[in-house]
């Protein structure tokens, strides 16, 4: 790494960082301030739902400090005249640029990261603290379909993954097969396994020498591979999110089941594709952004900048509630403005 691109990620971190704790606190004390008749007496919850705020805000917060943090750094080197000093050692703008672009991707990359965790449900935490004095939330009465399968669960606990007074109805096209009640059943390697099982089997009859129907008792039964809880609570709880890998596996199973996937679709593109509007916008300022100081008002066109980069968060964010509602695909909403933020990156790289 050269010296001039270590100082510059340098500077770029620092201001990075100091914005981004700076917005992050802000959002937290405000949202204490507004919901503090809410929220937990216990001091133990209250600092957990300060924490589960703050790990919320960054979805808000993050990509706007990227943004900023590069014009803090930018415009401070025009004020100390180090910007034009680089320029006369020969540094092209193509050199000057990648330690943002590089820094501000893998800080995407690392939020992208996040999201494949249980950082994606700081939000439903932190309400369920709000509403319930508890992280987790139990769902009642859930009926879902599975293949040839309809589920009854009585209640579910996401967070521990145990399912209380399940009934399963198998089905044959529009033939009732059979009934499988358990009192428990608990989500272990991808398969639900149900306890103090009871199967009542219901067969064709054709004749009055056919058997008829049987009740069996099982001790344990494996089941119902990959309907994972977290999914299910989050179709019941439609307004929280999933992580990428719970969507990715939510997406692959109501697909077969010929269920809606809109809102799950729009979910996980706002969360692999919105973050990568930071670095390519880095990219277009960086190019608009004047060499030196002494023919412009380096205040207002610093506020332009950050005008800007709200102006396209908040329009990129409205497209991508459209797309979780349904009223916008998520490819033309969420996917096509960043492709052609990219191109317009591209552009500009190539051609100035």
């Amino acid at each position: 790494m050269k010296l001039f691109e270590k100082y510059i990620i340098q500077n770029y971190l620092k201001n990075f960082f100091v914005i981004f704790i700076a917005l992050d606190l802000f959002y937290v004390g405000v949202d204490l301030l507004t919901n503090y008749n809410n929220i937990p007496d216990s001091a133990n919850l209250q600092i957990l739902y300060a924490l589960f705020q703050g790990m919320n805000a960054v979805n808000y917060v993050l990509p706007l400090s990227i943004v900023f943090g590069m014009i803090v750094t930018y415009f401070g080197m025009i004020k100390s005249n180090e910007l034009i000093c680089m320029y006369a050692s020969s540094i092209s703008k193509r050199s000057l640029v990648k330690p943002f672009f590089i820094t501000s991707l893998v800080l995407t990359l690392f939020y992208i990261g996040l999201n494949c965790t249980e950082f994606a449900y700081a939000y439903e935490y932190s309400s369920n603290l709000k509403k319930y004095n508890s992280i987790s939330n139990s769902a009642e009465d859930l009926f879902l379909k599975n293949n040839n399968q309809y589920i009854y669960f009585k209640k579910l606990d996401p967070l521990k993954q145990v399912a209380y007074d399940v009934t399963i109805f198998e089905v044959d096209n529009v033939d009732l097969t059979k009934v499988i009640r358990a009192s428990i059943a608990t989500f272990v390697d991808n398969h639900w396994i149900l306890e103090h099982v009871s199967i009542t089997h219901k067969p064709k009859i054709s004749s009055l020498d056919d058997e008829g129907f049987r009740i069996e008792n099982v001790e344990k039964l494996k089941m119902m591979e990959n309907f994972k809880p977290k999914i299910m609570d989050n179709v019941y709880q439609s307004e929280y999110a999933l992580s990428i890998s719970d969507g990715i596996d939510a997406l692959r199973f109501f697909d077969n089941q010929n269920v809606n996937t809109s809102k799950i679709k729009a979910t996980l593109f706002y969360q692999l594709f919105f973050p990568f509007f930071a670095p390519f916008l880095i990219v277009v300022l960086y190019y608009k952004a004047p060499m030196m100081g002494r023919y412009f008002n380096m205040a207002l066109v610093a506020s332009s900048f950050a005008f800007v980069t709200l102006i396209v968060w908040s329009g990129l964010f409205l497209l991508s509630r459209l797309a979780a509602n349904g009223v916008i695909l998520s490819e033309i909403a969420i996917l096509f403005p960043i492709i052609l933020l990219v191109g317009i990156a591209a552009y500009f790289y190539s051609k100035r």
